[in-house]
């Protein structure tokens, strides 16, 4: 039974490492493509904004700011 849970850890341990991986710059091209942009649709994102300020009653923190203290 010991053995069986190591194996286990072990599979489980190696999994996780397997999807570690770097980027070689030669790569990235393919990572830069128009469909991997999260916002790639303006009237997606705007609609988006706009139920989130209704829903929420907030406007705004979607882009750089300060850190809460009011200084930028």
């Amino acid at each position: 039974m010991k053995n069986c849970v190591k194996i286990l850890i072990l599979f489980g341990l190696t999994m996780l490492l397997w999807g570690c991986d770097s980027v070689e710059p030669w790569e990235k091209g393919a990572l830069a493509q128009y469909s991997m942009l999260p916002e790639r649709d303006p009237l997606e994102t705007a609609m988006a904004d706009h139920v989130y300020y209704t829903r929420e009653a907030a406007h705004g923190g979607s882009g750089v700011g300060g850190g809460g203290c009011g200084c930028n």
